[in-house]
């Protein structure tokens, strides 16, 4: 059979070649060829032979041998040879050394030509897709340029010159054709290994495209001046970007906008007429929620800061543009802020507090034993609770118009006999759903808590201790830009989230699961881990100012 051979020259020739057009370490392509070689003598003197393969890269000379380990009892004689008969050849030899016999020079055949190309090929493909997955990995936040290589059902296949890239059909934004040969421009948001190769995720509606092409539009962004706190999006519809000059000289919306709008129209074009609002962010988030609802004007705005919520009051003729078309406006506010926004009209509002009086009112008539004169005036002058007559100093009461020193003694008498007949109610409810005394024992915990632990079936101590914060009080998680919130059993009773933890540490000290001096080293060790992150962080802010 005719031999396949390549002379030394030719050998580092076609691995230079070959690294030169896969971008790769001329070193990998011959260690690719050493193991074909490998591969090929292995099929000639037997495939448990050890042979190795060594491809001199100035000289191109191929050098094979047969490597035998040495070893005290021989129980396979083609990769192990015996310490006496090493040793008659190489006194210092011992055992676990190697040693090497030359083999003579290779005659490539047909096949082994054939399976030495596809190890070649193989090696040289990982080694590609190694350094293309080593190019890219620290690129994920760059915009990129390419050419659309090919639309496969809607994905976007782009050619990145070293590389290779993917619009998936959602990273489009919506109504935008592609055809091969067009350029494209997008944001690396991800790069990851899979099994057929590095892959590389290109989007087009991801927020930070939107940044980072502000950044090439406007110089003050690039150099720092300016900066983009968050951006929200309707890809190819409508944005909002919120930023703020760290030089007070210079107006962080004017710059963004440029000389009649230039700056921003270049980011308009790119995105396909996509409608930009360039608000001032606020550190206060009444003031920055006001700014993001532009162009609607705001009235009253009110903060329930432990549910992330907002409630945002505008005028009856304003209430259509706050929303916006299909809640559009809403809910970019929404996703600029981190808020849950809700909007009232004022004509809504105003209803809402009267129907909240008339509710007091009645409540207090009712509680009180009192008429409706009296209930209207506490209702008034702020009093929202049976409790907070009960226990306000009396000064308070008596200063109601119409009242004084006797009548308010009586109000709050009738109140506190109100509460405790609450309580014996409440206490024969929690009986009724047998929750144990001892949860009563727990420091912080109501009767009406008991209750609603009860209705929830939590009724020993042990199962209060196996809560967490999250089950007494709910909690609050954001799905697709969206806030939702998870009611908890506690919900209503005006529990914070400080309160839910301790209450739920007094129940597991009470149950003997943990104890003081546990709490006492997890404090210990909290309070050691907050030093060093402050320490660190005044090491990294004196190696910036070096």
């Amino acid at each position: 059979m005719a031999g396949v051979t390549a002379n030394r020259l030719e050998l580092l020739q076609i691995a230079e070649a070959v690294a030169r057009e896969k971008s790769i370490d001329r070193g990998i392509v011959i260690e690719a060829m050493e193991d074909a070689i490998q591969k090929a003598a292995r099929s000639r003197y037997g495939s448990e032979t050890n042979i190795r393969a060594e491809i001199n890269p100035k000289t191109g000379e191929t050098r094979l041998q047969r490597l035998m380990e040495v070893v005290e009892t021989v129980e396979n004689s083609a990769t192990e040879i015996a310490i006496k008969d090493a040793q008659s050849r190489n006194p210092a030899a011992q055992v676990g050394d190697f040693i090497s016999d030359p083999l003579p020079p290779l005659e490539f055949g047909r096949v082994a030509a054939q399976n030495a190309k596809q190890v070649i090929v193989q090696k040289v493909r990982e080694a590609e897709r190694d350094r293309q997955f080593e190019e890219y990995k620290d690129r994920v936040g760059e915009i990129i340029n390419g050419v659309v290589k090919r639309v496969e059902y809607g994905n976007v296949i782009v050619d990145l010159g070293r590389g290779e890239g993917i619009v998936r059909k959602d990273e489009s934004i919506p109504r935008e054709a592609f055809r091969y040969g067009d350029r494209i421009r997008a944001y690396i948001y991800d790069v990851r290994r899979e099994p057929r190769g590095p892959q590389i995720f290109l989007s087009r509606t991801h927020p930070q495209f939107m940044a980072k092409l502000f950044a090439m539009e406007v110089p003050e962004l690039y150099d720092g001046i300016i900066e983009i706190k968050s951006v929200a999006r309707d890809p190819g519809s409508r944005a909002k970007i919120a930023v703020i000059s760290n030089d007070s000289s210079i107006d962080p919306v004017g710059a963004c906008v440029g000389m009649r709008g230039s700056r921003v129209q270049a980011v308009v074009n790119e995105l396909q007429g996509e409608k930009i609002d360039i608000i001032p962010w606020s550190p206060d988030a009444a003031s920055f929620v006001v700014n993001a609802l532009q162009p609607a004007d705001v009235v009253k705005v009110v903060l329930d800061e432990e549910a992330e919520r907002i409630e945002v009051v505008v005028p009856d003729d304003q209430l259509s543009l706050a929303i916006g078309r299909r809640g559009q406006n809403v809910r970019l506010a929404s996703q600029l802020t981190g808020w849950d926004i809700d909007i009232l009209t004022e004509a809504e509002e105003s209803e809402r507090r009267q129907k909240e009086f008339l509710e007091r009112t009645e409540t207090f008539m009712e509680a009180l034993n009192v008429d409706e004169v009296v209930g209207q005036l506490l209702a008034s002058e702020g009093f929202a609770s049976v409790e907070e007559i009960a226990y306000v100093p009396p000064e308070e009461i008596a200063a109601v118009e119409g009242f004084d020193e006797e009548t308010a003694e009586e109000v709050q008498a009738r109140a506190r006999e109100y509460l405790e007949g609450v309580e014996i109610a409440l206490d024969e409810r929690r009986r009724e759903l047998g929750v144990d005394d001892a949860v009563a024992g727990v420091p912080g915990i109501t009767k009406t808590m008991m209750v609603a632990l009860g209705e929830n079936d939590i009724k020993t101590l042990e199962d209060l201790a196996g809560c967490a914060a999250d089950d007494l009080i709910g909690y609050v998680e954001r799905v697709d830009g969206e806030t939702r919130r998870e009611p908890g059993y506690f919900e209503g009773l005006d529990v914070s989230r400080d309160e839910a933890d301790e209450i739920v540490i007094q129940a597991r000290l009470q149950a003997g699961w943990i104890t003081e001096a546990d709490l006492l080293n997890e404090n210990e060790a909290l309070e050691d881990e907050a030093e060093s992150e402050d320490a660190g962080g005044v090491d990294e802010t004196v190696a910036e100012q070096g």
